[in-house]
């Protein structure tokens, strides 16, 4: 073993900063063996010098501005755990790579916006982001390396903690969506402004980053169809269990003749399908390849804990020498396959109405469904109570979505519909 330490020096000192830190001292003799040498933090960069982050900073090189830290000779790898697409993040790992430094990043967010600029920023320096996606599961490395021989021609997957524990609550214990998500901000799963979680845009980056890897294409965000869980109510969950299905956020991306379909949104999954019974914080990523067949990986999507695993992971595949390129070919290798639009996506739907009890209503909904083509499978509707707002659940066969959403348009201008409809897609798994 060579005994010269790989240096590090992280930016931000936050709950993935100070897990890196944390998981580096107790798991020294392991990460060293594993690693071929001793990896030491040398220098970090946070806001705040005082506050207690429950790790030793004591004799580490501290710097105020996070760009110098990427100029300081004695670091050899640089470990970015600020966060955000814009702003300090982006010009300390723009500063690292244009000194020829490998950077370790959990930074999905400039990964997904920038991530084509970045890496041919790098060039044939390690930019390393196993941390971006699904915290310790290793899912990069299992699309860019475990699965690269492989055509895939599907990657899905719950992809935000946040989101997953508030559905998995409001199932469980049959509760309201706002009722869960302050619950939830209490116990520290979701943030004081969420909106970055519960309306898709997490997930969002992140799907953008498996696409680009699973299918040899050039990162793409913007054209990524999110949706969140804000409309999802109690009473879904209740027609969900009376359909055999249950509710989760995923993102898919599908390889289809036309090009890459890249969505986020609700959705209503088999009861019987693995995913469906990924629960509270955990996610899940789900890969279809042509000699593989299907890989399900599973396990917690974020917490200090495993999302340090993930960027020591990445720390030790940089000192051992081994190097992949950024979106596992070289950037004149990726493929410019066109991204569909949601418009063209083909499935079947949920559609919730709140209707007015009163003859002829039905008709009137079918009516128009009928004069977009599409055809229902089932009907539900709970109760009576004439002249007053009872919910009506259609699910209907295989239709176009611009159709559906053509119907909707229609339909929410019914006098006998009383609020807005209510869509949840239906994924067979």
């Amino acid at each position: 073993m060579s005994m010269r330490p790989l240096t590090l020096g992280v930016a931000g000192l936050g709950t993935v900063g100070a897990g890196v830190l944390k998981l580096l001292a107790d798991n020294a003799d392991v990460v060293a063996a594993r690693a071929g040498r001793p990896v030491a933090v040398v220098a970090v960069s946070a806001r705040d010098r005082a506050r207690d982050r429950g790790v030793n900073t004591a004799g580490l090189r501290w710097y105020d501005d996070p760009v110098a830290l990427a100029g300081d000779a004695g670091v050899d790898v640089v470990v970015e755990c600020i966060g955000g697409s814009e702003g300090p993040a982006k010009a300390l790992v723009e500063a690292a790579l244009r000194a020829g430094k490998p950077v370790v990043t959990a930074n999905k967010a400039l990964l997904a916006v920038h991530g084509a600029a970045m890496a041919e920023l790098a060039g044939s320096t390690p930019l390393a982001f196993e941390a971006a996606v699904a915290g310790g599961i290793p899912a990069i490395k299992a699309l860019r390396e475990g699965l690269a021989a492989n055509n895939l021609s599907r990657v899905a997957g719950i992809l935000n903690g946040t989101c997953n524990y508030i559905l998995t609550t409001m199932r469980e214990q049959g509760r309201e969506f706002a009722d869960v998500l302050a619950e939830a901000q209490k116990l520290g799963y979701a943030e004081a402004d969420p909106s970055f979680d519960i309306d898709g845009v997490d997930a969002a980056h992140k799907l953008a980053i498996l696409a680009a890897l699973a299918f040899g294409r050039p990162v793409d965000f913007t054209s990524v169809h999110v949706e969140g869980i804000r409309e999802v109510s109690a009473l879904d969950f209740q027609m969900a269990e009376d359909l055999g299905y249950r509710i989760k956020l995923l993102g898919i991306a599908q390889r289809t003749e036309a090009g890459i379909s890249t969505r986020v949104h609700p959705c209503m999954v088999p009861q019987a399908a693995p995913i469906a019974r990924v629960d509270g914080v955990f996610n899940a990523v789900v890969a279809e390849g042509d000699f593989v067949g299907r890989v399900v990986l599973q396990g917690r999507g974020a917490g200090a804990g495993p999302t340090a695993s993930a960027v020591v992971a990445d720390v030790i595949d940089i000192a051992r020498g081994r190097f992949t390129p950024v979106w596992g070919s070289a950037a004149g290798a990726l493929a410019a396959v066109p991204s569909v639009p949601m418009s063209a996506h083909t499935g079947c739907y949920y559609l919730r109405l709140m209707v007015v009890d009163r003859p002829g209503v039905i008709a009137d909904v079918t009516g128009v469904l009928r004069d977009n083509s599409i055809s229902l499978e089932s009907m539900l509707q709970r109760g009576r109570a004439p002249g007053e707002a009872v919910p009506v659940v259609l699910t209907t066969h295989e239709c176009q979505e611009a159709a559906m959403r053509a119907a909707i348009t229609r339909i929410e201008d019914l006098a006998a519909v009383m609020e807005k409809p209510v869509l949840i897609r239906i994924e067979p798994a």
